[in-house]
């Protein structure tokens, strides 16, 4: 069995997420009277729900009291959460499905690393859950990316040494976690964004299985 391990993000890594919490999102603006672009939901990512509200909000010059911000978090959450049920094998990110069970087969061990307190349900509704070996997600942290703590956690689970840990990620936050953990870092996505990565892939179909054949060897 290979020492090494891998952890894995969720979102722009193993699936693209992202455009069901931009529709979410529109919709609540437009239920509150204004559009929201695609442009504008660039401003909400890798930010916190209620700190995407508070911009949302912002964009529409709209003031509202803390139990309304409140309903209105849960309504995203809920529309959020009826996309992700429609989900499908289709969804999964180029190669990435063919790469976990090559790591399965050959006994690299490799854990789920995310900020979403969806993520198991995202991997149940795509049918990945029971290939990973640890999960840990945004119900197990106390401290967001770019804190190191979601990836020391899960090397803990997965009983690997952080050295030995090999984390895939799509956000400059998550490359910066993995170098503060002491892991070694891939980039997958702009190289002008994630340059502190040890490699970089424009698209997970670039991440091929002779890459990591090499690497875990």
């Amino acid at each position: 069995m290979s020492k090494k391990a891998f952890i894995f993000d969720l979102d722009g890594v193993i699936v693209d997420t992202a455009k069901y919490h931009f529709l979410a999102w529109r919709e609540l603006a437009l239920q509150l009277g204004f559009d929201f672009t695609e442009a504008q939901n660039e401003q909400l990512k890798g930010v916190s729900r209620v700190r995407s509200l508070e911009i949302l909000l912002a964009i529409g010059n709209k003031h509202l009291e803390d139990d309304v911000k409140s309903k209105l978090l849960e309504e995203k959450n809920e529309q959020y959460l009826s996309y992700i049920a429609e989900m499908d094998h289709t969804e999964i990110l180029p190669g990435i499905e063919d790469l976990l069970y090559y790591l399965k087969q050959h006994g690299v061990s490799f854990s789920l690393g995310s900020a979403s307190k969806n993520a198991r349900l995202i991997l149940e509704t795509l049918d990945l859950i029971d290939l990973f070996d640890a999960i840990v997600d945004g119900n197990d942290v106390s401290t967001a990316k770019p804190d190191p703590e979601v990836f020391l956690i899960a090397a803990e689970k997965l009983k690997v040494p952080a050295g030995d840990c090999i984390v895939i990620e799509d956000a400059q936050a998550g490359i910066e976690a993995a170098r503060s953990a002491g892991m070694t870092s891939i980039g997958i996505g702009s190289e002008k964004v994630l340059s502190k990565a040890d490699y970089i892939f424009k698209n997970t179909s670039e991440l091929t299985i002779d890459f990591i054949q090499k690497l875990i060897a």
